[in-house]
C-alpha cells in the first residue's frame, strides 16, 4: 500500500521473481539434443508446462506420491489426470508445535532451483470458532513462539506467507467471542511484523471471500487493525470456490478501501464456481467442483500479485459429505477436481 514500509520490499522482490521465471522458461525451452524440448525435470520435479513458475513444486506432495502409487497399480489414466495437481505449486501448511522442520525441508529443496516457497501460517488460538479445523496454539505466548519458529525456519529464503486463513473474517462476522478479539488483533499484527523481518518473505493477511463478509469497509477496518499496512497485502478465496471475476471485484473494492493494497487469490478449486442452490455447508467438500486457474503471477491486474493454490486440492475441508478430518488427503476428491478441470 502506498507509503507502507513493505512497498519497497515488494518492488525489490518482484524483480528477482520475474528474472527467475524467465530463466526457468529459457531452461524449459532448451533443446535436449534429440530435436525436442527438454523437460525441466531438475526443477523440483516440475514438468515443462509449469517450469516458468517462480514457486516451488514439491515432488513429495500427497498428490505426487498418489500419482506414483496409481502408476504402479495400473491406474494410468487416473495418474495422468492427477498430475494436474502434482505438477503445480501448492502451499504448505506446516502443523504441530514446531513448524520449523517442515519449513526447512521445503526451503532446502527449493533452494537449488531458486524457487519461492508458498506457506500458510494457520495456528491462531481459538481457531475456526471450534468447527472442523478447531485447534491452534494453546495460548498467546505459544502462538508468538510458533510464529518466531516459523520465521526463523524461513530465514533468508524467498517465501510467500498467507497469514491465518479465516482469522480476520471470523472477527469481522462476530464468530470469535469478544474476550478473544483484542488478543487476536494483537497476535496478527505482531505476526505480520515478525514475518516481515525476514528479508525475502512476503506476507498477505487473509480477508475471506466475497460471499462471506460482504461489507468491504468492515473487512478493511479489521485488516487495518491487524497491521495490513506493514504487510504486502491480503489474500482472498482461501479454501473457497468463488469465481475469479467475483473475487477480483471484491479485491478491487477492498483494495480501494485500503489505499491501493495488493492481494493474491486462491484459485485451487474454483474452476466450476461455488456449489449452487444455497445448500448447507456449501464450502465443505462440495461435489462437482473443479481445479481453477493455474498458479502464476501473470494476472493482468496491477494490484493482483498472483493466482495461487493456497488450499491444497484434494485435502479435505472436514468430516462432511463423507470426507476425512480437515486437512487430510482425500485422493478420490482430488481426482474429481482434476478430471473436471478445463483444458
Amino acid at each position: 500500500m502506498p507509503g507502507s514500509p513493505r512497498t519497497a520490499a515488494r518492488t525489490r522482490l518482484l524483480a528477482p521473481a520475474l528474472a527467475l521465471a524467465l530463466a526457468a522458461a529459457a531452461t524449459a525451452c532448451s533443446d535436449d539434443g534429440s530435436g525436442g524440448q527438454a523437460r525441466a525435470s531438475a526443477v523440483g520435479g516440475e514438468s515443462a508446462p509449469f517450469a516458468a513458475s517462480p514457486y516451488w513444486v514439491d515432488p513429495e506432495s500427497d498428490a505426487a506420491r498418489q500419482v506414483r502409487d496409481w502408476e504402479a497399480h495400473g491406474r494410468a489414466a487416473d495418474a495422468k489426470a492427477l498430475k494436474r495437481i502434482a505438477e503445480r505449486p501448492v502451499a504448505d501448511w506446516p502443523a504441530g508445535d514446531d513448524p520449523g522442520p517442515e519449513i526447512r525441508r521445503a526451503v532446502r529443496a527449493a533452494a537449488p532451483h531458486r524457487r519461492t516457497v508458498l506457506l500458510v501460517a494457520y495456528n491462531i488460538p481459538h481457531r475456526d470458532c471450534g468447527r472442523y479445523s478447531a485447534g491452534g496454539a494453546a495460548s498467546a505466548r505459544a502462538y508468538t513462539d510458533w510464529i518466531d519458529s516459523f520465521a526463523r525456519a524461513v530465514g533468508d529464503a524467498p517465501a510467500l506467507v498467507v497469514l491465518e486463513p479465516d482469522a480476520l473474517p471470523h472477527l469481522a462476522d462476530g464468530c470469535t467471542p469478544p474476550e478473544y478479539q483484542d488478543e487476536r488483533y494483537g497476535l496478527l499484527s505482531a505476526a505480520v511484523a515478525r514475518l516481515g523481518r525476514q528479508p525475502h518473505t512476503r506476507v498477505y493477511l487473509d480477508a475471506g471471500n466475497p460471499a462471506w463478509v460482504t461489507d468491504t469497509a468492515r473487512m478493511a477496518g479489521a485488516l487495518r487493525r491487524a497491521g495490513v499496512a506493514a504487510a504486502d497485502g491480503f489474500s482472498l478465496n482461501v479454501s473457497n470456490f468463488q469465481r475469479d471475476d467475483a473475487v477480483k471485484r471484491y479485491g478491487d473494492r477492498l483494495s480501494g478501501e485500503l489505499g491501493g493494497a495488493h492481494f493474491v487469490m486462491d484459485t485451487s478449486r474454483n474452476g466450476a464456481g461455488p456449489l449452487p442452490g444455497g445448500r448447507a455447508e456449501a464450502w465443505c467438500n462440495p461435489p462437482g467442483r473443479a481445479l481453477g486457474k493455474a498458479p502464476g503471477t501473470d494476472t493482468g491486474d496491477a494490484r493482483l500479485d498472483a493466482y495461487l493454490w493456497i488450499k491444497r486440492p484434494g485435502d479435505s475441508d472436514g468430516t462432511c459429505r463423507g470426507g476425512p478430518p480437515a486437512g487430510s488427503w482425500w485422493p478420490e476428491y482430488a481426482l474429481g477436481l482434476a478430471r473436471r478441470a478445463a483444458g
